[in-house]
């Protein structure tokens, strides 16, 4: 599908734009994290009103194109793969994304690939939810752009981007000072300390039988909320800012994600992915801080438990790029977020001929980062001890061009409103060596950002 493209001025401030369009359905911003002058990413990509969307629960995908819906139980990435077929088109220059699908993939949607037992308990999310986007706006925070690409097929192309532009940009606002959410009750958790104790206990004894060498085990939040979405958003982001953040809503919910980490990125055939393993919290005090940092980039349980997952994603992308070509440039590299230092690796290769970005999904989700080692073994004994849905916690947020190109992330720092009640997450790689206490508290540290948000809204 042919993409035109309308230069528009550069926003100091890409959630003022967002605002005109976030109560529309399907509005998503997959956010770079700019916030305040400092930039974390280089794009932002946000849309809204996608033309044709598919969206998959308990196997049955229903596709939704023009007031026609269609539904069926096919694989739901052979039925993406088939509309992104009809609309392939070749990139715009210095543009990423110019149309294309744009959404989510569930944690379980990976149940569905694999043909495992997929859990019933817990939150009712899609297993995938993603819209075919005919006009976005692509922001690039190096060389402070904003660009507009609608559909050149589109019958009046030039008139719809006029009008998305004067959307945007004639409304846009200012963050609003009011508490976005009223928190109505105290978080529930799904593990008290004594059940995840127990839980830890469970993986340890899985592994020294020999069933695994890791296993990521999360721990689920939820509290009664009322408010709205995407003003919840804007105060998260401030919170913690993310390279790979998004908002996105969807029939019965709207997900906010402010994720640090890469899943898969596709462009031109060459596909890098930065697979998060080891985490230590930050400090105020810089001194302090520097010695976490250094404590996490020195510790060999963190680095062994990076190389795993490193060793698995090796394997899944050799399943799907060209012999030889998958290399490791990147080994333990700590990376410092807003509350969190990591230790990240990076896995590169070349896509082999005949494959294509949904094949490249299919072959590694969802990612052995928030799976563990060996991944389908890992997954059964987190189906056991979980015992509840982890919905787009731990699947992935982003986009699929017309041009054949992806970037993802991997859903983590990642919650889920609806009306009534708010759900988030927390998880770490369970090892042989593990301790419980410490498996905890990381849970916690991980879960900051969401508490300090619930924090700051009660205190309104």
């Amino acid at each position: 599908m042919p993409m035109r493209a309308l230069s528009l001025p550069y926003p100091d401030e890409v959630g003022a734009l967002f605002d005109a369009i976030a109560g529309e359905p399907w509005a998503i911003w997959l956010d770079s994290g700019a916030h305040g002058g400092q930039t974390l990413g280089r794009y932002d990509i946000l849309s809204a009103a996608p033309s044709t969307t598919l969206l998959t629960e308990a196997g049955r995908t229903r596709i939704s194109r023009s007031g026609k819906v269609t539904e069926g139980s096919d694989n739901p990435l052979s039925l993406l793969r088939a509309e992104l077929a009809q609309r392939a088109a070749a990139a715009l220059p210095g543009i990423p994304f110019a149309g294309g699908a744009m959404g989510f993939w569930g944690y379980e949607l990976g149940g569905q690939i694999d043909r495992q037992r997929v859990v019933e308990g817990g939150e009712s999310m899609p297993e995938m939810a993603v819209g075919l986007y005919d006009w976005a706006l692509v922001v690039d925070h190096q060389e402070r752009t904003a660009t507009l690409v609608t559909a050149a097929s589109l019958i009046d192309a030039e008139s719809v981007a006029r009008f998305w532009a004067e959307r945007l940009y004639a409304t846009a606002q200012p963050p609003h000072s009011d508490s976005p959410l009223q928190v109505a009750d105290e978080v529930s958790t799904l593990f008290t300390a004594e059940a995840y104790r127990a839980a830890v206990e469970r993986v340890q004894a899985y592994i020294a039988a020999g069933d695994c060498y890791q296993v990521n085990l999360a721990q689920r939040f939820r509290v009664p909320v009322t408010g709205d979405a995407w003003q919840t958003y804007r105060l998260l982001r401030q919170i913690n800012p993310a390279p790979y953040a998004a908002f996105m809503r969807y029939p019965g919910g709207a997900i906010l994600s402010t994720s640090p980490e890469q899943f898969l990125t596709l462009k031109s055939g060459q596909v890098t992915t930065r697979p998060i393993k080891g985490t230590r919290r930050r400090d105020p005090d810089p001194q302090v801080d520097k010695a976490l940092c250094a404590e996490l980039v020195a510790s060999a349980k963190d680095r062994a438990e990076n190389l795993m997952i490193v060793d698995l994603l090796r394997n899944d992308l050799g399943r799907v790029c060209v012999p030889g070509s998958v290399a490791v440039p990147e080994l333990f590299k700590p990376e410092s977020y807003a509350r969190v230092h990591h230790l990240v690796s990076t896995v590169t290769g070349r896509l082999a001929a005949g494959k294509d970005a949904v094949a490249l999904l299919e072959a590694a989700f969802p990612g052995g980062s928030i799976t563990g080692a060996p991944k389908r073994r890992a997954m059964e004994i987190i189906a056991e001890l979980e015992q509840s849905r982890r919905g787009v916690y731990c699947g992935s947020l982003g986009w699929m061009s017309d041009a054949g190109d992806m970037d993802t992330n991997i859903a983590i720092r990642t919650a889920v409103q609806h009306d009534d009640h708010m759900v988030f997450w927390a998880g770490g790689g369970i090892v042989a060596d593990s301790r419980w206490e410490a498996e905890y508290q990381e849970c916690l540290t991980k879960a900051l950002p969401f508490f300090e948000l619930l924090r700051r809204c009660a205190a309104e």
